[in-house]
């Protein structure tokens, strides 16, 4: 293992090399890095069963090993022929090989997995699980009643500033992925939620402790993300909810309703805060499936 990767080509020292370069340059995550070395380790050892390395490869080559693991996981096997192009193209830029076996390999298509969404009466039922006799439970009924009117990630609900809610307007600020800002209304009936909340819930919640988040925990820290997943898994039990819930159940609620209720994909995506349209429509398919649910329930030839 202390050769010179360009007099014995395909040894580790070659990804190692590579994984430096990834780490130094891009500043990646060891994580990352680490999954990168994995991807590249995992066609080394598929490779040497057929007397190749890794700088030796084809096309051919990387097509048969994709093919093989593309039917066990087409996720997987995307990420990995991410990493084979990254790496490829580092190695032809070093000089340590000349052609790039990766400029045509296609990425394998992926059937996209529907979001999971709850039906309208499911979202009425879950609304109402909280005791919002108690401060932390009114807390909670605006919590969920603030990420179904306006569609938030979760780590966007949570991370809500109290000058970041225009109660006025009925507009929430929010700094989303790739800081890119965006406004998003909410209705009358979580703004009666909200103003209930800040008037006898959150002062009894912080007592005289200084804190900006708009959901704070006993503590006054804004919650975490965990808790407030299994505070929505505890009240679907109470509401008796059966469906496998996600933490984003409820943005996936936002947009299949909307679009259910004739809104425009566009204004959605705006919503949402989706870069790409293309990440909106898996929601028509969802809307869709929901249609002929209810045809095949309530048509007599259904």
């Amino acid at each position: 293992m202390n050769d010179h990767p360009r007099s014995h080509p395909g040894n580790e020292s070659v990804i190692d090399g590579f994984v430096d370069h990834l780490w130094v340059e891009f500043g990646l995550s060891v994580n990352t890095t680490l999954a990168y070395r994995a991807d590249l380790l995992s066609l080394q050892k598929h490779l040497q069963t057929r007397d190749l390395n890794l700088l030796q490869a084809s096309e051919a080559d990387l097509n048969n090993y994709l093919s093989e693991i593309a039917a066990a996981a087409p996720r997987t096997t995307a990420r990995r022929l991410s990493s084979l192009r990254r790496f490829y193209r580092y190695v032809v830029r070093e000089g340590i090989v000349i052609t790039n076996p990766t400029n045509r390999l296609l990425a394998p298509r992926i059937g996209r997995k529907l979001p999971r969404s709850l039906s309208e009466s499911d979202v009425e039922a879950l609304l109402a699980a909280p005791n919002v006799d108690t401060s932390l439970g009114l807390r909670d009924r605006t919590m969920l009643e603030l990420l179904y009117a306006t569609g938030l990630r979760v780590s966007e609900l949570i991370g809500l500033t109290l000058t970041e809610v225009n109660r006025r307007q009925g507009v929430v600020r929010i700094v989303g992925k790739g800081a890119k800002e965006r406004l998003v209304p909410f209705g009358e009936e979580a703004q009666t939620w909200l103003e209930q909340y800040l008037v006898e819930g959150r002062p009894e919640i912080v007592k005289a402790r200084l804190s900006d988040a708009m959901f704070p925990t006993n503590r006054g820290a804004a919650m975490t993300r965990q808790a407030f997943w299994y505070a929505i898994k505890r009240y679907a039990m109470v509401a008796g909810i059966d469906a496998q819930l996600s933490p984003h159940t409820l943005r996936h609620a936002f947009a299949t309703h909307l679009l259910n209720h004739g809104a425009d994909l566009r204004v959605v995506q705006l919503l949402l805060g989706h870069s790409d349209i293309s990440t909106t429509q898996i929601y028509t398919h969802v809307a869709r499936e929901r249609l002929k649910e209810m045809h095949r329930r309530h048509h007599p030839r259904g």
